[in-house]
């Protein structure tokens, strides 16, 4: 069965190509385009692209991502890129005969205030976190493009909504990433050089859940393979997507002090209060995915120790 991975080359879409082939997937069963070679906003260009591969299963993990910071510098970026990657991607799967599709949105699609933990049923009840309001705002336009589809048209794409993801392959930037890789960079380094001091930004109140990159990637194909009577045995036409977590979270603070013992950082850890917290809790309500028959199995503090060998190994790479 041919599966084309839309945005293999990032965190989570190169973890779900590593699974497929540990699984036995032959070379000639993945389809895989970098960016230069296919821009997935060029509406044309995916045409051609899938009209030429005519894949069996698509899994469009591509997106545009970042942290509180490039998401507050570049809103535009982030709804227009995203929107089109997804109209553009799951329209012309359908339009080359795409039957099954897996789309990956972020657990930001809920509201700022949702109660905890956030079930799937909190989608589209109140007011986003203004901070990634564009690039929510996107995400949920994926799963309803899913779903319209489904409704539609009778194909089977479904929808995973992950929570804060981390692991091999992540995204190091100082200014760019996400909160756990950006403490792990800050926190190496202070610990090379010998720093009294790390500030954080925010209380470190905030609560976050956190889920491997690899626990993501099992997730994701086993909703994409799962017998779709059981699929839609747990969703709804219009609430169909699935949350992916752990279904546990740590402060802000406590996982600062967790990256400063793996690290080797010994000393003291501040908290700038001028910068914004984000949410005050994102904690996702796993309990769907886990009546299906899936649960994560990497804890995070191992997680973490493997990510840092992972930035240790591959520092000499990374820019920025």
């Amino acid at each position: 069965m041919k599966t084309y991975i839309a945005g293999h080359r990032g965190m989570v879409g190169s973890a779900i190509h590593r699974q497929m082939q540990a699984r036995g997937a032959s070379a000639d069963s993945i389809v895989t385009r970098t960016h230069a070679e296919l821009d997935l906003t060029d509406q044309s260009a995916v045409r051609a692209f899938m009209q030429a591969e005519r894949p069996e299963r698509v899994i469009l993990a591509a997106a545009k991502v970042g942290g509180i910071h490039a998401n507050n510098t570049y809103p535009a970026e982030f709804i227009y890129e995203n929107l089109m990657m997804e109209t553009n991607v799951i329209h012309q799967a359908f339009e080359a005969g795409v039957r099954k599709l897996l789309f990956l949105g972020s657990s930001c699609i809920y509201p700022k205030l949702a109660p905890q933990p956030m079930a799937e049923s909190a989608l589209l009840t109140g007011t986003l976190e203004p901070t990634n309001e564009p690039y929510a705002i996107a995400k949920i336009a994926g799963i309803k493009l899913c779903e319209s589809y489904n409704r539609q048209y009778g194909v089977d794409y479904r929808s995973v909504m992950p929570t804060n993801l981390y692991g091999t392959g992540d995204n190091f930037h100082p200014e760019n990433s996400h909160v756990l890789p950006a403490l792990l960079r800050r926190f190496h380094e202070a610990a090379r050089s010998g720093a009294e001091e790390v500030a954080i930004w925010g209380s470190g109140t905030p609560r976050r859940e956190f889920l491997h990159v690899d626990d993501m990637a099992e997730a994701s194909l086993f909703v994409l393979e799962l017998d779709r009577a059981a699929y839609d045995r747990s969703t709804e036409p219009m609430l169909s997507h699935i949350n992916v977590g752990t279904g546990t979270d740590i402060s802000i603070a406590e996982l600062a002090a967790m990256i400063a013992e793996v690290t080797g950082y010994t000393g003291r850890i501040a908290y700038d209060r001028t910068k914004p917290d984000g949410t005050p809790r994102k904690l996702m309500d796993v309990s769907r995915l886990a009546e299906m028959g899936w649960t994560a199995q990497i804890p995070l503090r191992d997680g973490v120790a493997q990510t840092y060998e992972w930035f240790l190994e591959n520092a000499a790479d990374l820019r920025g």
